[in-house]
């Protein structure tokens, strides 16, 4: 979609600062970091919000989970963990319509969020 965000940002359009690709996913930091370690993990295919995935973007899902583990972990928070946060549509706080996990660690994270 050419008016996503996110899109520009897979296409090179915007850059931003990677810290993985690959055909299916595209990794990272946030422009505005809420932790000393925060970073966006994205699907290439454009998913407007979680509530409009299909079936078979289920595998697309469980890699998204499973990429984002694996860089938290080269962040150096294995030990300790963090937060995996996926904001679906207005009430869920969703600022751009393409979904996204937001992935932070490095300090303690309080709950409720702020």
């Amino acid at each position: 979609m050419s008016d996503c965000l996110f899109c520009r940002i897979i296409s090179g359009g915007i850059p931003s600062k990677k810290i993985y690709e690959d055909n299916e996913l595209l990794a990272f930091y946030d422009i505005s970091p809420q932790a000393p370690v925060h970073f966006l993990v994205i699907p290439k295919k454009h998913i407007s919000n979680l509530m409009e995935a299909a079936p078979e973007d289920a595998v697309l899902l469980g890699k998204m989970l499973h990429k984002a583990q694996e860089l938290l972990s080269e962040q150096g928070c294995a030990e300790k963990g963090g937060r995996f946060v996926i904001n679906c549509k207005s009430d869920g706080m969703q600022t751009v319509e393409h979904i996204h996990l937001h992935v932070l660690g490095g300090r303690s994270l309080g709950w409720p969020p702020g």
